[in-house]
């Protein structure tokens, strides 16, 4: 048997506008560290009722039920294109210039493991995350409307299914290094280690009557996407002029990309498998979303 862990579901969360563009390389699905940002934003919101001062949110798992890429593709086009905001008119009455954002709508459900809260509190616990919700946003986008949220706790893998129930039917996010580090292992560089997963190879074959059918195909049949899970310093920590936090020393980062997997909630049967925390190596100046 297992430690007995605490969760707080989240279910059902509907967000309009959230961003798309996780890094500077990749669209789509927002980035691991959206997340938990958001989930540690809410943890200091609980942390003001002198009930909740010592609750810790320790990892964050989510699972998308519903996703729409605000991308328009035409006839004959062979690349997607940005729907953009109509922004208001200025004051010579034309539309001001402004910098595309790539946006979605969603649907998602996050579980986080939660410690350091007393049993005889979950109710007022309930309440006071419902309050707090509707003053956040997540992943910058607008929290439209959500499920009543849910405790749980799981002791043991065969009652992965108290949890499941809340996630289905959704597809939850996983990391998928290995994959990469695989194919690094094989003489490859970090760039087409990534792509190798990514590209479609294109198959054709005539039959005795002529007629020609294609087939693409992948190097895996799972779901296999780039997904940005934080940062790596590129300069050593500082003050930079005009900085917001005047007190916390500053560096400039770039994102790191790897490879994640989205897998239908049922075949989770390991809650760490699903579950994402932070984790910093001072020595190659690593802040990462990473899972065990």
């Amino acid at each position: 048997m297992s430690r007995i862990k605490q969760l707080l579901v989240l279910p059902s969360l509907k967000i309009h506008n959230a961003n798309a563009l996780s890094s500077p390389y990749t669209i789509g699905f927002p980035a691991m560290t959206a997340w938990l940002g958001a989930v540690h934003a809410l943890q200091r919101k609980i942390n003001t009722h002198e009930l909740f001062e010592d609750v810790k949110f320790i990892k964050t798992g989510v699972a998308c039920h519903e996703i729409d890429l605000q991308t328009f593709k035409g006839h004959g086009d062979y690349e997607c294109s940005i729907i953009g905001t109509s922004n208001p008119l200025d004051k010579t009455g034309k539309r001001p210039s402004f910098i595309e954002e790539a946006r979605c709508h969603l649907s998602i459900s996050l579980v986080v493991q939660i410690k350091n809260l007393d049993t005889d509190d979950i109710d007022e616990f309930i309440n006071l995350i419902s309050m707090k919700l509707h003053s956040m946003k997540f992943a910058s986008g607008d929290l439209l409307d959500f499920q009543q949220p849910q405790v749980l706790k799981i002791g043991r893998d065969e009652e992965i299914k108290k949890l499941t129930r809340y996630l289905m039917p959704g597809y939850c996010l996983i990391e998928r290094t290995d994959l990469m580090r695989n194919e690094m292992q094989h003489g490859k560089d970090a760039i087409d280690a990534l792509l190798e997963y990514m590209q479609v190879t294109t198959l054709s074959e005539e039959d005795e009557n002529g007629k020609v059918t294609w087939q693409g195909k992948r190097k895996t049949k799972a779901w296999i996407v780039p997904i940005s899970i934080g940062f790596q310093g590129i300069s050593e920590l500082g003050h930079a002029s005009n900085q917001r936090d005047s007190s916390t020393p500053h560096r400039f980062a770039e994102s790191v990309v790897t490879l994640g997997e989205f897998i239908m909630a049922y075949k989770i049967d390991n809650i760490d498998q699903l579950l994402w925390s932070y984790d910093y190596n001072p020595e190659t100046n690593l802040y990462l979303c990473k899972q065990n």
